[in-house]
């Protein structure tokens, strides 16, 4: 392809490669885990329980101390606590004793931390029994006790029990037992993904009017000692963890686009633009724009991750952007501002991103993840957000070079007390506004060619 007049030349783009609008491509710095198929474990393989498996926990821990609380307050009544203790155990009677009822509900709460905390079942037999049991014996206790005479409480007591029992059994069968083989899904996905590996070019590549990283055998440990034997300067510690950071925000890139057959959609433009969703676990909810461009991937690689900090000259979705540091050839660290979204509700975020640029036989890859620099703390003027792993990908169409799929993965928290539907829309509407613009300026550069 013809080199553009006024393009820059490679000199210019070495000097401002790359840092892309972190908008889409960064990670929260507050996640120690990042999902990979070498740090994930299957739910039956972890030592430490999942979190929505903890927090039916704790469900059931509130369940037996609630209907505990309600019993002391009835019998904390009439004759005094003492005297209605020794009515309802010691004298007890099926008819008009509560203790039964307290009972119940310690028989869900052994018989569910034994079996969802201690053995960690995966099925759900156990809240089967419970529920069973406890809603044949609330239903008998109502009909045949003269609860009802005791006022509130012999209302209160069996409906309360009765409702608990089954907020359970919902939140075990559609929350972590769905959850759970979600994130075994994933797991099984990511270790295919990383068997297969990702598809390396091992001659030069044609694009050699401008300049950009070298070939990357992503997934090499010895990168660093490569480089300092081949006479480059060797990194400092914070510099190599920046390298990993990248090395990880890049596996999850990968991770997400093995798998589009089960990416959400949510909705398209009149462009052909696509927007769909997945949920990543540890991270959430993540939005994938799909666009089709008709012009080159080498045009598109140039422009949205070899110069981003020209990208503000076209880019309405950007306000600024600058390269903080070069740490190695595949890697630097750069700060971002995102313009205001939803008509100036969501007012401008800025952010600190760690940066990894990737070629491939068949696409450019540009991921990242949130991180910290000396020279950028937190500012007063803006809300500094933090973005899950993301990034831009760029595929070449092996029959047709004048054509390329753009790929835009974003999970961000913006951060502020906003509500998530506003943000969830405001996002997928900055992504067809960045496709909008970035069609009008591939299209100016392919008439100037």
């Amino acid at each position: 392809m013809s080199k553009p007049p006024g393009a820059p030349s490679p000199r210019d783009l070495e000097r401002s490669l790359p840092a892309v609008a972190s908008l889409g491509t960064s990670f929260s710095q507050g996640q120690s885990r990042t999902f990979s198929p070498r740090g994930l474990l299957l739910p039956a393989q972890s030592k430490a329980i999942s979190a929505v498996r903890r927090t039916f926990c704790l469900f059931v821990t509130f369940d037996l101390l609630f209907i505990s609380l309600l019993w002391i307050i009835e019998l904390n009544t009439n004759s005094g606590i003492e005297k209605n203790l020794e009515n309802e155990i010691i004298r007890y009677d099926f008819k008009t004793s509560f203790f039964d009822i307290f009972l119940l509900a310690f028989f869900r709460f052994t018989g569910l931390l034994l079996g969802y905390a201690i053995l960690r079942l995966r099925h759900w037999w156990v809240i089967a029994i419970t529920t069973l049991v406890s809603s044949a014996f609330l239903i008998v206790k109502v009909i045949l006790s003269k609860l009802f005479s005791k006022g509130a409480f012999g209302y209160l007591l069996p409906i309360v029990s009765f409702v608990i029992a089954w907020l359970e059994t919902w939140f075990l069968d559609f929350k972590v037992l769905t959850q759970e083989a979600e994130e075994e899904r994933w797991y099984l996905a990511a270790q295919a993904a990383a068997a297969r590996g990702p598809l390396l070019f091992s001659g030069a590549l044609s694009e050699g009017h401008f300049y950009s990283p070298p070939e990357s055998f992503a997934g090499s440990d010895n990168e660093d000692d490569e480089d300092e034997g081949n006479g480059r300067k060797s990194l400092t510690t914070q510099e190599r963890e920046y390298v990993q950071q990248g090395k990880e925000a890049m596996e999850v890139v990968d991770q997400i686009l093995a798998q589009e057959e089960n990416w959400k959609f949510e909705k398209n433009n009149e462009y052909g633009d696509t927007v769909y969703t997945i949920e990543v676990p540890f991270h959430g909810k993540t939005f994938i724009l799909k666009a089709f461009l008709q012009c080159p991937a080498e045009l598109v690689y140039q422009e949205v991750i070899l110069q981003p900090e020209k990208m503000i000259l076209w880019n309405k979705t950007v306000a600024a952007c600058q390269i903080l540091q070069r740490v190695e050839d595949n890697t630097l660290v750069s700060y971002d501002v995102s313009a205001g979204a939803a008509g100036g509700v969501i007012s401008p975020r800025d952010f600190v991103n760690v940066r990894r640029i990737e070629r491939r036989r068949d696409r450019y890859l540009s991921s990242g993840i949130a991180t910290t620099h000396a020279s950028k703390p937190p500012l007063h003027k803006y809300v500094r957000g933090e973005n899950g792993p993301g990034g831009f990908v760029v595929l070449k169409s092996s029959g047709n070079p004048s054509v390329c799929t753009f790929f835009w993965i974003l999970n961000t928290d913006l951060k502020g007390r906003l509500p998530r539907y506003l943000i969830h829309q405001s996002l997928a509407a900055t992504m067809f506004e960045f496709a909008f613009h970035l069609r009008q300026r591939v299209s100016e550069m392919c008439a100037r060619a």
